[in-house]
Order: structure tokens, then C-alpha cells, then sequence
């Protein structure tokens, strides 16, 4: 019989105010938003062009929306359409959980292109800003999901698996903690050097193909180790999470060699 590692058993409820209460999952979207934005104007400073530290700050109202609205459609669109139009008054309860970081993706997508038009900035630019500020959000967001219980790993015996709440007896992969780490911490990391030591934000649309490629493959890798959703489960052994991510690795492509990353950037530049 294998080892599994203690779960820490933490109160989703961080405090409660009578019927009021506030939740681990949504104060990570709050630090990750306010954190994502601190540092897209820090990058306003130059390191992409473009795009000032002003527009940064409007441009979090518009971020902000887009995650919200589109992480909500998108989760009742991707994974349990049939339960929300049997219960449409459940789909405005973001607190309780149920977000779509591939439909909080398209939300962003669209206002960010809103919002370069509206400001005739190439948006290219404006993705880029954001496409470096994502992973950090991405990371407490998983943290989240590890705190909560939920979005665990399939049953494993290796030594640091764990037994969550809901996930029965069996030991399972903390895949929550992978995915804070490769879609977080990692893929940070690569933009970050990207950014500032090739100074990829020179090259538009470089950023953005990267963070695609990098989160569409860590999705898909981390998918073979999280157990599919119950209500959904999977597609001929492929998960809905690896569906939606083999598009973004297309794109990303596209978008990172038709900048053409190889060519000395011009005199001057």
C-alpha cells in the first residue's frame, strides 16, 4: 500500500461576514488581476512598445470584464450547457466557482481588440502586454483550485500524491500544483527573459505566440495527469482541456514565426 501526502485542509472561506463571505478563489483573481496590472505597466515603460502606462490602467477595466464574462460563458458553454439552460439563474454565481480559462482567454481577446481600436493601438502590442502578465494570475488561480480541493489529479502511487476531499480514498496527483507551476511560474519565467533579455516585445505578436504555445502545451501535458470532469469526461481518451488547447498551440505557432524571431532586428532597433 502506498504513502499519500496529507492534504492541508484549508477553509475555502477565508472570513465571513454573516451571509458575506470571502472566498481563497476569489481573492486570487483579485491578486492576479491587480498584480497582472501592476506589472503590464511596468512594461509600458518600454519594454513593449506601444502602449503607455494611461492605457494600461483603462485597459484593466477592460481585462477584468473580459475574464469574468468569458471564463463564465465559456465554462457553461465548454463543459455543462445542459445544466445551465435547466438552471439559467445559476450562471451569474462566479463566486461559487465554474470559470473556463479558455473562455476568459476569448473574453480578453475581444476587449483587448475593443480597446486598441478604440485607442488605435496595434493590438498585437496590447496582447503581448497581457500575455506576460497572464501566468501570474494562472498562478494563484491554481493555488486556488488546490486550496478549494477541486480540478485534482487522476488516482496515482507516487509519493507526494494526496488524498483530497473529494476525490475518495484513492491517492491522486496534485495536478492543480503542476499547472501552477508550468502555466504560472514557468512560462512566466520564459516571457519575462523573452522580454527583457531578447527583447522579444519589439517583435509583435512574439509574446503572445509564445505564452499560446507554452500554456496550450502545458495544458495538454498536465490533462494526462487531472482527472476529467465527472459530468464530462472524455472524447476517445482526449480531454475537453486538451480539445481547447490544440487550437491556441496553432496559433501560437503562427503568431511566433511570422515575426520571424531568427532575423537581426534593424539598425537602431
Amino acid at each position: 500500500m502506498s504513502l499519500a501526502l496529507a492534504f492541508p485542509n484549508i477553509d475555502p472561506v477565508i472570513v465571513s461576514f454573516g451571509p458575506v463571505a470571502i472566498r481563497w478563489y476569489a481573492l486570487a483573481y483579485v491578486i492576479g488581476l491587480v498584480l497582472g496590472w501592476r506589472y503590464i505597466r511596468h512594461l509600458a515603460k518600454g519594454a513593449v512598445p506601444g502602449l503607455d502606462k494611461r492605457s494600461a490602467d483603462d485597459f484593466l477595466v477592460w481585462c477584468t470584464l473580459g475574464v469574468i464574462i468569458g471564463g463564465r460563458l465559456g465554462y457553461v458553454i465548454f463543459y455543462q450547457p445542459g445544466y445551465f439552460i435547466d438552471h439559467p439563474g445559476q450562471i451569474p454565481v462566479v463566486w461559487q466557482g465554474g470559470m473556463s480559462f479558455h473562455g476568459g482567454m476569448l473574453g480578453v481577446i475581444g476587449a483587448l481588440f475593443l480597446f486598441a481600436r478604440l485607442r488605435k493601438i496595434n493590438p498585437l502590442s496590447v496582447a503581448d502586454a497581457a500575455a506576460c502578465a497572464v501566468p501570474i494570475g494562472l498562478f494563484f488561480g491554481r493555488v486556488a483550485n488546490f486550496i478549494n480541493g477541486e480540478l485534482y489529479g487522476r488516482a496515482s502511487d507516487v509519493s507526494w500524491a494526496m488524498v483530497f476531499p473529494g476525490g475518495g480514498p484513492e491517492p491522486r496527483h496534485p495536478s492543480q500544483l503542476y499547472e501552477a507551476f508550468l502555466e504560472g511560474l514557468l512560462l512566466f519565467a520564459i516571457l519575462t527573459a523573452l522580454t527583457y533579455i531578447l527583447r522579444a516585445g519589439r517583435r509583435p505578436g512574439l509574446l503572445t505566440g509564445v505564452f499560446l504555445i507554452g500554456y496550450g502545451l502545458s495544458r495538454i501535458v498536465v490533462e494526462l495527469f487531472r482527472e476529467p470532469d465527472a459530468f464530462l469526461g472524455t472524447f476517445g481518451g482526449i480531454s475537453m482541456g486538451q480539445i481547447l488547447s490544440l487550437p491556441m498551440v496553432l496559433l501560437g505557432l503562427y503568431l511566433a514565426l511570422r515575426t520571424r524571431p531568427w532575423r537581426r532586428l534593424p539598425a537602431g532597433g
